[in-house]
């Protein structure tokens, strides 16, 4: 488990079942109403109160022994002596945590006295440190309220850079076994910086391996999309081991496409059908969309690129004298997007769109719109990566997302008709 102050996404039907919010102009407003159902939909609550109430007893017995555990400094006024367990009752459930112990024993806290008497101002507070991407301000008003007095910000910044560094070492591990699928996209958050409200690029890379589970490998922010900054992403994947990628599954963005093309050379790249589908709108009168787009979207469900090809002459043929420039742009860039006919026919669905990724980039827009501006980047790639590795860790628990023996088969028989 990587970072107790991860919360859990939603199941699939709970995510179905929720309302979207509309697009429109008005402002975001949210109640703490509002906020308490939606942090409190699952256990995800408890788990973010357990592991903030265990930092702050743990800040409580730095302070009161003027040194941290294991530090050597001449002003320290005692020393550690393990814990005992204690469990609290909350109206989220039992949280079960660990007082820590001085030799003297006279350390002790009342946090829990304090906790009692004023559990709804704290679940109030830390849905107002959750909405904040965790910021230092919000743990130390929620320290403040806690315990009565406010910690130093030392202590307040070892609590958030202890989840940094389980983050950061689950985001630069080793990739050393293979990952023939990679899907890579890229959503903007917007974070404050000097006053004023910027955009950043979080660029994100699933892959999927031999196991047939779908994997987090990399979730990282940049200014914007870029060719550059795509490279470089890729570079530090290949740095880590990143290698036999038969596949990358992408959308159409320039500086992405030719980031792919020179750090992955020996991989094939597969146009996500879908965006391509939205783009052909920009060639195609809106009141003529549906069936001829229609018609084109059948071409994605066929067996072979053989039987794909002989449809998209038929729709040519159809739509040329109507809409030609549109069949024009079609028929110029739809090879592209063809490219999954190349795998066995049970991954087709799977890897012609980047809909895995569009799927997390959901679950993680959903905890992101209550946020609107992060206070600053670090707070922004917390939560985002936070997320992704609760959900990276539901996809290892579930079943193989693909049979990748059919991946074997299909390139053993590939590599013996060349051979013959």
């Amino acid at each position: 488990m990587v970072g107790d102050l991860v919360l859990k996404p939603k199941t699939t039907n709970e995510r179905k079942a929720m309302n979207r919010p509309k697009r429109n102009n008005a402002p975001i407003s949210l109640t703490k109403q509002d906020l308490m159902r939606i942090l409190t939909e699952d256990d995800a609550i408890k788990t973010l109160l357990q592991s903030l109430l265990q930092e702050v007893l743990e800040a409580e017995m730095d302070e009161a022994l003027r040194a941290g555990k294991n530090e050597r400094t001449a002003g320290r006024l005692g020393y550690r002596s393990g814990h005992y367990g204690r469990t609290l009752v909350t109206r989220v459930g039992k949280l079960e945590l660990r007082v820590p112990q001085d030799r003297q024993g006279r350390f002790s806290t009342e946090l829990f006295e304090r906790y009692q008497r004023s559990e709804k101002a704290l679940v109030a507070a830390l849905m107002e440190m959750y909405v904040q991407g965790v910021s230092t301000r919000r743990v130390t008003a929620v320290t403040e309220e806690l315990c009565g007095h406010q910690f130093s910000a030392s202590a307040i910044s070892t609590i958030n850079q202890k989840l940094d560094a389980e983050l950061t070492r689950f985001m630069t591990r080793r990739l050393d076994e293979e990952y023939p699928y990679i899907i890579l996209d890229a959503r903007y958050e917007r974070v404050r910086e000097d006053g004023v409200g910027h955009s950043r690029a979080v660029l994100i890379t699933l892959g999927i391996g031999w196991d047939g589970r779908r994997h987090v490998l990399a979730v990282e922010l940049a200014g914007r999309e870029s060719t550059t900054s795509w490279k470089e992403h890729l570079l530090r994947l290949k740095q880590r081991g990143l290698h036999g990628v038969q596949l990358a599954v992408s959308d159409d963005h320039p500086g992405l496409k030719r980031a792919i093309m020179e750090t992955l050379p020996e991989a094939h790249w597969q146009r996500c059908y879908v965006h391509f589908l939205r783009n052909a709108l920009d060639h195609l009168p809106r009141k003529h969309a549906d069936d001829c787009l229609l018609e084109l979207r059948w071409l994605y469900d066929l067996h072979d690129v053989a039987e794909a090809r002989r449809h998209l002459a038929q729709w040519l043929a159809r739509w040329q004298k109507v809409h030609r420039k549109l069949c024009d742009w079609v028929e110029a860039n739809i090879e592209e997007t063809l490219t999954f006919y190349r795998l066995p026919r049970a991954h087709h669905k799977h890897l012609k769109s980047t809909n895995l990724l569009e799927r997390l980039n959901q679950e993680i827009k959903r905890r992101t719109l209550l946020v609107r501006i992060f206070p600053n980047e670090a707070s922004c790639l917390r939560l985002v990566r936070a997320l992704a590795v609760e959900i990276h860790e539901e996809w290892i628990d579930e079943n193989r997302y693909l049979d990748m023996e059919l991946l074997r088969e299909h390139l053993k028989s590939t590599a013996q008709s060349r051979a013959a």
